[in-house]
């Protein structure tokens, strides 16, 4: 048995919190185990992962903890080593693997025990729905990746990313985590930022656009139109390149709308290359036989936020094959 008592540098944890900082050697998956199997007894009682500690609390562990896992999956100590990697692992069933679990690695930017923050690629959809075939979403991987950690919460998205759009997006790991989560965003204390290649050359360095847009669907789906009397949208931008004919721009949205940056770059002028919703349709299939673009041209490369006292920012760089195409573009004088 193993006898922690707290002191006043965890008090006021939840459990499980507290058990990833008093042993940080072992795996999440180790903490879920023995919570699950109640081997965890906080002050005499059985301990829940939400539980949250008092000073003078006494938290016992009536297992090894190094023999947990093992004797959860039957598995030697080579095997417990691939299910605490990063990443969707390997479906543990045949009928799993045909839906397509695991069918892709997760690119997780930061792992924290209270949420990621991962990189979606372009053309998986955020969420399941209509058209979308079970196990192909982003959030059916997070579930799957979830139960080999053996969370005892589903990991849920804190907001989304259009299914053509890369890059970050933050996944809450607790339910108190997504409310945080949600609550931040919906106060616009988390800045995201995008960079998205567009049609033409813009008057100004930097701008912003403001117009009101109306959700509209129809048999070839949804669509944002302008419309005065719609939800007010407002997106900044500043162009961080300039190239022959086009801009490679940084862009900020102040609302969050479905679409939005999309709808707004194509009612100035500008489409995004690669948009095959709102874009210059046979410029789109010129990219497509001159550079390759097989996709939409934009990715959520930063996003910024407050979290516990500190300000947190995490980057990601544009995928190679947007790299690629930028390369083969001429700059302007």
């Amino acid at each position: 048995m193993i006898t922690r008592t707290i002191d006043r540098n965890f008090a006021n944890m939840r459990l499980d919190r507290f058990l990833r900082k008093a042993f940080p050697d072992e795996s999440l998956s180790v903490f879920f185990a023995i919570l699950r199997k109640k081997k965890v007894r906080v002050n005499g009682a059985v301990g829940k992962a939400n539980q949250m500690l008092q000073e003078g609390d006494t938290v016992c562990i009536y297992e090894n903890l190094k023999s947990v896992v093992n004797s959860e999956s039957g598995t030697q100590n080579s095997e417990v080593k691939n299910t605490e990697k990063k990443g969707w692992t390997k479906a543990s069933t045949a009928a799993d693997r045909k839906k397509g679990w695991g069918t892709q690695e997760l690119d997780i930017i930061l792992e924290t025990e209270d949420y990621l923050v991962v990189n979606k690629p372009s053309g998986m959809p955020s969420q399941p729905g209509s058209g979308t075939r079970p196990g192909e979403s982003l959030v059916e991987h997070l579930w799957e990746w979830g139960k080999r950690e053996h969370l005892d919460f589903k990991p849920t998205l804190a907001h989304r990313l259009d299914q053509e759009t890369s890059g970050l997006l933050l996944v809450a790991l607790h339910g108190d985590t997504l409310r945080d989560l949600t609550r931040l965003i919906r106060e616009h204390e988390v800045k995201k930022y995008y960079l998205a290649l567009v049609k033409g050359n813009l008057e100004k360095e930097k701008g912003t656009i403001e117009a009101s847009l109306t959700r509209t669907d129809n048999a070839k789906g949804s669509k944002m139109q302008i419309d005065e009397k719609g939800k007010k949208s407002i997106t900044h931008y500043s162009v961080k390149k300039h190239y022959n004919g086009y801009d490679l721009v940084k862009i900020n949205l102040e609302t969050g709308r479905m679409h939005q940056i999309r709808a707004h770059f194509a009612s100035i002028g500008h489409p995004l290359l690669g948009d095959t919703r709102y874009g210059d349709f046979a410029l789109n299939r010129e990219f497509k036989k001159q550079y390759g673009l097989n996709r939409l041209f934009l990715h959520s490369s930063h996003l910024e936020y407050p979290w516990q006292g500190k300000n947190t920012v995490q980057e990601c760089p544009l995928p190679k094959e947007l790299q690629d195409v930028l390369k083969n573009l001429s700059t302007s004088m």
